[in-house]
């Protein structure tokens, strides 16, 4: 397993779980600086940088690139996959689209989180859950052209009513015969939904393509009451060799929560 960090490029997400919002050139060179073996991007959009900016950010400082995140489809766009209005979820597909393609220039897969949106109102359960995997086809595909997988993020119960357990999620991806599509585990969303994350990981076992590393406070691991022992137990034994990245509040400053998340990586990893 390798260790990763969020930068954060979205000024709506200014108070979100992300580490570093600094200029991407400090940003990166922080990350590299602390040891860090890659970066998560979170992005206002697929043009908000150039690709060419990103892979010589890359090469000076020899980090690889996790993941790119969709959020800001939602936080700064305002769109949603089960969105009651079939233009936007139109948007919300084209908008992920390219950030498959963006990631994807970089050998990177996408993250769909809060984009999935929720059912209610004149949008039934079973309506959402159609569309979502209407559209997780679309992605997976997508991002199979350049060879990543896209990842699905399970949320916590109060950000989204469509799936919050990681075996959900599994059983969804099995059901509707969706491909190349993985699951995120999120450290924190699990301290929520899960009544064992160690678990959780072992049910999901195969379907699990990423890691959020966070403790049960959402700050960097060893801040809360997380045991992180059997958690890196199970992901080792269902074989997982991907990242523990940090998408953790910034607290109590971001250099000590991105020293302290580092330094627990390498402990759980030795």
């Amino acid at each position: 397993m390798k260790s990763a960090i969020t930068l954060c490029q979205v000024t709506e997400a200014a108070v979100g779980p992300f580490v570093f919002h600094d200029p991407l050139p400090e940003a990166f060179a922080k990350a590299a600086a602390l040891g860090y073996d890659a970066v998560e991007l979170f992005l206002p959009g697929p043009h908000a940088v150039s690709i060419d900016e990103i892979k010589s950010l890359q090469a000076e400082h020899n980090l690889a690139i996790a993941a790119v995140g969709t959020g800001a489809g939602m936080v700064k766009h305002g769109l949603s996959l089960t969105d009651p209005d079939p233009s936007k979820r139109e948007e919300a597909i084209e908008f992920i689209t390219k950030m498959i393609d963006f990631g994807g220039q970089l050998d990177a897969p996408a993250i769909l989180g809060s984009m999935q949106g929720k059912w209610g109102g004149d949008v039934s359960k079973d309506q959402a859950l159609a569309w979502l995997a209407e559209s997780l086809t679309i992605a997976g595909a997508r991002a199979g052209r350049h060879q990543v997988p896209f990842i699905y993020e399970p949320l916590n119960r109060y950000e989204t009513n469509l799936i919050n357990h990681l075996a959900e999620g599994a059983r969804y991806l099995e059901a509707h015969h969706l491909e190349n599509i993985v699951l995120l585990a999120d450290l924190f969303h699990m301290n929520i939904e899960e009544s064992n994350v160690a678990q959780a990981i072992l049910d999901a076992g195969k379907h699990i393509g990423h890691v959020h590393y966070a403790d049960s406070n959402r700050w960097a691991m060893g801040s809360g009451h997380t045991d992180p022992a059997p958690i890196i137990a199970a992901l080792k034994q269902v074989g997982y060799t991907g990242y523990l990245s940090a998408e953790v509040f910034p607290l109590p400053d971001p250099h000590q929560c991105a020293a302290q998340e580092i330094k627990a990586i390498k402990q759980a990893l030795s």
